[in-house]
């Protein structure tokens, strides 16, 4: 019994342990019949035969939907981001825009508020629009895809476009949100934004606003609009003949513009009036009178208004007068027409000559003055087939202009134009930069270094002023797009606007002070009080870069154009200095340049981004600049450029234009004189600095001079 008693008792742990094996095994073994009564239950259900070809089918088309569903979703991100915050408001300003002599130049904002409500508009210009623009629109769900199939199969026929597949919707979408660049991702975006705004709006909507902010040419935006601006009318009273007249704007405002092309616009007329009869909207026996009477607009061929400069100094008012009570304003501008009439004739000189030898298609042109006034602005080649404004809305890689303010950043640093740099192979990480022409020269000056637009010796120079000081430089001197500051920056690699870089060149113009740009010199209410003038409101201007930095820059800058990649950029009859800029694979070329008078930004390239042949920024960017700056400089006082003893030299006819079997340089179109011009500034100083009258004194002298009254 003893013995029992000292065995040690059955530990708790073991039916633990089989507690814990037999439930496993049940459940193991519950599973196993479940799943073994399920397989016995499916094979009822298995497909034989076609039907488990349609089977099949089904599953794989659930597969890849799914995918595509991933894919789309993914695909609308892009159009998700622009239209988070709905629709694109329209503002409530209304502004008269005046050049700086005084003439009107343009309105913006009272033009898109003429709107007539959809339901009071001409009842044949419904149809007309709608005849020729988008005939199903009230059946498609924003993309017409059986509209699109007939429009290729058209186009495929014919052996070019002949025939467009977008609806109205799509073509609000691209108005509203987008520009007009022909790449995929665009169309893309167009079809999302085309799917949300029929998701958001009415039909009725979606009609509405496009008739009210299309742009139709001669600066007007709207039916409305249009209406009172080529038939000085109502848009309620048009008739037939106008209502297909303006429904022809669309597709060309700038090329159907009755006040440009009265045969063409009547011409697209007569083709809207076709679209009406083979829509079933009207038969031919109601269009042959208008076919019979066309329209005929009011002159206005002495307007010249300049579109991009106005879109983006209405967005400079908008901003000045956001404290401002006031919303209607007269705004006197900086923009010279003059000068804005030789830059788009410079633009458009180069790109018709050598468009197609060169293989590009735009262009984009900014001038400052030495205030920092905008003198010119010239966004693209045509407004009238795209407001898209490349002067201050494309971001485009500067390439090697961007180095003036790599060497800026040096010559502040303490550097001089006659201090060596090493131009070897140099490796940063995995980056290995090459020159031009993939060779090195040893030791080079800087000033040599820049006039030769050597690559490594800027790598060099970034790595050693360090890139967070570059782009406090670049920053300082105006460029207002993001900058990267990475390694390969130094190169130019970090997008800006032609915009930034005349600000920027506008700065070492000045000596190195900041460049004070502005398009507004005053902004008056309609009773004509100033209520914010330029010299008087904005802040002063500041040293942004040392004399002896700008100097220096003046200098380098200068051998660029004497013997360096700029030398088609030599004017004349006054000093030129600047810095030539092309991008890998030759998508953009530049040529940024400054007189004393004088800052110019010079781009071509493509909206595509496709790679032209070989423009570089010493040739067709060079070309424009100088054959510009030639005509400008004419007729006015010439300024030296900062810190430079040379003298101005004497007028060269040899040199005057770069094109010699081209025509004859444009003449400066006359506004006034430079002795006019020193005249009345004179005056205004003069009156300026007059003191006030006093009121009491005035009274009395009117009084003593009054002659006593007659009988």
């Amino acid at each position: 019994m003893s013995e029992r008693r000292k065995r040690r008792a059955p530990s708790r742990l073991i039916e633990v342990d089989a507690w814990i094996d037999s439930s496993l095994w049940r459940a193991f073994h519950g599973f196993s019949a479940f799943w073994e009564s399920l397989t016995i239950f499916s094979r009822r259900f298995r497909a034989r035969g076609f039907t488990k070809l349609v089977v099949e089918l089904t599953c794989e088309g659930l597969t890849l939907g799914l995918a595509g569903f991933v894919l789309l979703l993914a695909l609308a991100q892009p159009a998700m981001k622009v239209t988070a915050h709905g629709l694109p408001r329209q503002s409530d300003y209304s502004v008269l825009f005046l050049d700086r002599h005084g003439n009107e130049i343009g309105r913006r904002g009272v033009l898109r508020s003429q709107e007539v409500p959809i339901e009071e508009m001409p009842d044949p210009f419904i149809k007309a629009v709608l005849a020729t623009e988008d005939r199903r629109f009230f059946e498609h769900v924003g993309i017409d895809f059986f509209g699109l199939f007939r429009a290729i199969a058209v186009n495929a026929q014919a052996g070019g476009v002949v025939q467009g597949g977008s609806t109205l919707t799509q073509q609000l979408a691209k108005n509203l949100f987008l520009s007009n660049e022909r790449t995929i991702d665009r169309k893309i975006k167009e079809a999302f934004i085309s799917l949300w705004l029929e998701a958001h709006l009415s039909k009725r909507q979606i009609l509405q606003t496009y008739l009210d902010r299309a742009y139709m040419g001669g600066g007007t935006f709207g039916a409305a609009a249009a209406a009172r601006f080529y038939f000085d009318k109502d848009l309620r009273n048009v008739s037939l003949s106008e209502a297909a007249m303006l429904a022809g704007l669309f597709k060309a405002p700038a090329k159907y513009a009755p006040h440009i092309n009265l045969p063409a616009a009547r011409a697209r007329a007569n083709e809207v009036l076709t679209n009406m009869v083979q829509a079933g909207f009207m038969t031919e026996g109601q269009v042959v009178a208008a076919r019979r009477h066309p329209a005929t607009a009011v002159d206005r061929s002495t307007i010249n208004s300049p579109d991009f400069f106005l879109d983006w100094a209405f967005g400079e008012v908008q901003r000045i007068a956001a404290d401002l009570p006031q919303r209607t304003f007269v705004a006197r501008t900086s923009i010279d027409m003059g000068l804005q009439q030789l830059a788009e004739e410079s633009v458009e000189y180069h790109l018709r000559q050598f468009g197609k030898t060169y293989r590009v298609g735009q262009g984009a042109m900014v001038v400052l003055d030495d205030e920092g006034g905008v003198r010119a602005m010239v966004g693209g080649r045509d407004y009238g087939l795209s407001q898209f404004n490349r002067a201050t809305k494309a971001l485009r890689q500067p390439g090697s202009s961007f180095k003036a303010y790599v060497y800026s950043a040096a010559m502040e640093a303490g550097m001089k134009p006659s201090d060596t740099v090493l131009d070897a192979p140099i490796t940063i990480g995995r980056w290995s930069p090459q020159n031009y022409g993939r060779s090195f020269h040893g030791r080079v000056t800087l000033e040599s270094a820049f006039a030769q637009s050597l690559n490594v010796p800027a790598v060099r120079l970034s790595q050693q002023v360090g890139m967070d000081k570059v782009t406090a430089i670049a920053k300082a001197m105006g460029i207002e797009s993001p900058l990267r500051g990475d390694k390969t920056m130094a190169l130019g690699t970090s997008e800006v606007t032609v915009l930034d870089q005349a600000t920027g060149y506008a700065t070492l113009a000045a000596g190195g002070m900041d460049a004070h740009r502005h398009g507004i010199l005053q902004l008056m209410g309609p009773d004509g009080e100033v209520m914010w003038d330029a010299k008087r409101d904005m802040p002063p201007r500041h040293r942004v870069l040392s004399e002896d930095a700008s100097r220096s820059m003046i200098q380098i800058m200068r051998a660029v154009v004497e013997r360096g990649t700029g030398r088609k950029a030599q004017l004349s009859m006054t000093l030129a200095a600047g810095k030539t800029g092309t991008t890998q694979s030759y998508r953009d070329g530049w040529f940024c340049g400054i007189t004393g008078n004088f800052a110019a930004a010079v781009w071509f390239g493509n909206d595509s981004y496709q790679p032209t042949n070989k423009v570089a920024g010493g040739n067709l960017p060079t070309m424009t600049w100088q054959r510009f700056m030639e005509a400008a400089h004419q007729g006015i006082e010439l300024k030296p450029l900062p810190y430079l003893d040379t003298p101005l030299p004497k007028p060269d006819p040899s040199i005057a234009a770069n094109d010699k079997d081209g025509p004859a340089l444009p003449k400066r179109p006359a506004t006034l004189t430079g002795d006019a011009q020193k005249v009345l500034s004179a005056i205004a100083t003069l009156l300026a600095e007059a003191p006030p009258l006093d009121p009491e004194k005035v009274f009395a002298s009117r009084a003593a001079t009054d002659l006593p009254a007659t009988r």
